[in-house]
This record gives structure tokens, C-alpha cells and sequence, in this order.
């Protein structure tokens, strides 16, 4: 192991330790905020601690073997067994090593994605509800909650846009990959020769930001006009001004929402997605100055940076980040997302952990 690696898990390993400590404190116990805090800095530790004294445990056995190799009656035995030593410490360092990747703290947050038809006219639109409809079956796969905050119908089927709502930990870290140009090649239901036709549409997947961040931006920069909700959804929303458009100034993002009952939680909910929106500008500015950043598989949900083929005549998914096909596009479609999803996680976590090696 190198001597960077080890002293940076004898630093987590001593933080730990002293968290122990502080956890005991009857000043720390009678203040919830900061108990929280260090209660879940202490969870996040202790996986990483307890693989690092693993480590240490067979490290230790290793030189008590090599103690023990001089002894001639003894050699063969020692040897078989410095054998496994060696293969056991040679997986828990791959472990550490993983476990050391710095976690995006957004992965835990709630997340909203937005759908839009891009290039195709009607067909992108239809493809667009298709996609929406593959999101939602994967989050009732997953047990997530799924709210429709805003959408534009289109009048062949689908959706010009349409942005939701996804309700549980870790779910913008499953999706977060999702961003990014999605391409459809079909035969639409309209094309009377048979001709394979090539629309698009883009996903952008937003962690959801904290009450604290919506709060932090200025009432000056905000221009905010109310106007009736439109398409179905009852007397109430459709003889009210409850629908709300915020548009940010300084950055020109707008925001709709009028799925709400009332016009008071519509501004809330557009301030709490028009924050993410912004949050995500910021992060990005970051990535894009880190000089680290090996490949940037997190699309950016432009209508240039293609991530996705749906090609309906071959049955066929393919991911053009990871080089990943799959002919499973039936199932792709209802919802079962994990073969497209895992591989690029994995990917990025080899990515993340061959930079980690450069730097140490």
C-alpha cells in the first residue's frame, strides 16, 4: 500500500475513533443538530474503518509469517499461508481504494428529471412520454415516489416537456447518468413507406437542492408572473392564475409549475427546482475547471451530447459513453433500467479510482 493511502486511512481511522468518543458527550447528546452531524459523519466511517483494521489485522499476520519462513521445519506451511495473506490483503486494499473515491454528496438527494422533445417534431414528443413512462416504471420498480411537476402536452401524444418529481434517498444517484441527448430510430404509426425515422429528445437530471439554498437566492433577481393553468385537471386549476413562471435574471433560467393545487406551493415548488437548476451551473463550472476530470460521463443534457440510441427495428439500446449495447428494448422501456445503469456506474468508479491512483 502506498504511504499516502495509509496515512490518509490512519487519519479517517483516528477521526473515527475520536468520533466514538465525542458520540458519549452528554454536551453533544443534548444538542440534536450537532449529535446528527457527527452521527452521520461517524456511519460514513465506519465501513472504511472497519476494512482498514481488516487490513492492518492481515498485514500484521503477514509479518509474523515472514518471522516464522526461517524455520525450515515450518516453511511449507508458512508459505501456503503468506500465499493467502497475500491474495486477502490484495482485495482489501482494491476495497480501501474504492472506499477512499470522494462521494458526491448530491447522490443521497431527491431528484427532479426533465424530459423535452428536441429534434423530430410529433415523434420527439411521443418519444419523450415514452421516456417518461420508463422512468416512472423503474421508480415503482424501485419503490420511489414519482410527482408530475410540470408538463406541456403535445396534440399527437407525449410531451413537449415534462419535468418530475422523484421522492427518495439516492435517487439522483442512480439517475444522475440519465442526463444527456436520448435518440429514437423507429417507424412511426404516420410513415406510410416504412421508413425509419430518427428523433430526439434531452433528460436532465437535477438533484434537489435544501430549503437553506432556495432561500439563498435574491428576491431582485426573481421575476415571477402567475397565469391559468392549462389541460386537464379540474375546476380548480382551470379558472385560477394558480400556475407560476419564476425566471431567474442574472442566468435567464425559467421555471413553470401549475400541477399544484394552489399557487403558494407552485412557487415553492418552481423556487426549490429553479435552485437545483442554478446549483447545477455552478457544479458543472466546477467539473468543467478540474483539471482531474479523466472523461466526463455525466451528460449535460444538451441536444449535442448523444448518450443514448433506442433502434426499435433491431431491439436494441446502446449507450455510446461505455460502448455498452443491450437487445433488450422491450424491457428497457417498462422500467428495467439496471442493465444500462449499473455498467456506468461501475465504469465511473473505475475512472474515479484510476485518477485516485495517478494522484497518490
Amino acid at each position: 500500500m502506498k504511504t499516502s493511502i495509509f496515512t490518509k486511512l490512519k487519519e479517517l481511522q483516528n477521526r473515527y475513533e475520536e468520533l466514538e468518543v465525542l458520540l458519549t458527550n452528554s454536551d453533544i447528546i443534548v444538542n440534536p443538530k450537532l449529535f446528527n452531524n457527527l452521527s452521520r459523519e461517524y456511519s460514513k466511517l465506519t465501513t472504511i474503518t472497519n476494512c482498514f483494521k481488516k487490513w492492518q489485522k492481515v498485514h500484521k499476520n503477514i509479518e509474523n509469517l515472514k518471522s516464522l519462513s526461517k524455520d525450515l521445519e515450518l516453511q511449507d506451511i508458512v508459505q501456503s499461508e503468506l500465499q493467502e495473506s497475500y491474495k486477502n490483503i490484495e482485495i482489501l486494499e482494491h476495497e480501501l481504494q474504492i472506499l477512499l473515491i470522494p462521494q458526491d454528496p448530491d447522490d443521497e438527494r431527491n431528484c427532479f428529471i426533465e424530459i423535452r422533445a428536441a429534434t423530430g417534431g410529433d415523434e420527439a414528443a411521443i418519444f419523450a412520454g415514452d421516456l417518461f413512462r420508463m422512468y416512472v416504471r423503474y421508480a415503482e420498480i424501485c419503490n420511489w415516489d414519482v410527482t408530475i411537476v410540470s408538463s406541456n402536452d403535445s396534440e399527437q401524444g407525449g410531451y413537449k416537456e415534462i419535468i418530475i418529481r422523484i421522492n427518495s434517498k439516492n435517487a439522483y444517484g442512480k439517475l444522475k447518468f440519465e442526463s444527456g441527448g436520448h435518440r429514437v430510430q423507429r417507424v412511426p404509426d404516420t410513415e406510410s413507406q416504412g421508413r425509419i425515422h430518427t428523433s430526439t429528445c434531452t433528460v436532465a437530471v437535477i438533484p434537489e437542492i435544501t430549503e437553506e439554498s432556495v432561500l439563498k437566492i435574491n428576491s431582485n433577481d426573481l421575476k415571477i408572473d402567475t397565469f391559468r393553468s392549462s389541460g386537464a385537471g379540474g375546476q380548480h386549476v382551470n379558472t385560477t392564475d394558480s400556475a407560476i413562471r419564476i425566471t431567474h435574471l442574472p442566468t435567464g433560467i425559467t421555471v413553470e409549475c401549475q400541477h399544484e393545487r394552489s399557487q403558494h406551493k407552485n412557487k415553492a415548488r418552481a423556487l426549490t427546482i429553479l435552485a437545483s437548476r442554478i446549483q447545477v451551473i455552478k457544479k458543472s463550472q466546477r467539473h468543467a475547471e478540474e483539471a482531474n476530470m479523466r472523461r466526463n460521463l455525466l451528460g449535460t443534457g444538451d441536444r449535442s451530447d448523444r448518450i443514448r440510441t433506442y433502434n426499435f427495428p433491431q431491439g436494441r439500446v446502446t449507450d455510446h459513453r461505455i460502448n455498452l449495447t443491450i437487445y433488450r428494448l422491450d424491457e428497457i422501456l417498462n422500467g428495467k433500467l439496471e442493465s444500462l445503469i449499473y455498467p456506468i456506474i461501475q465504469e465511473y468508479k473505475a475512472d474515479q479510482l484510476a485518477s485516485l491512483s495517478e494522484k497518490n
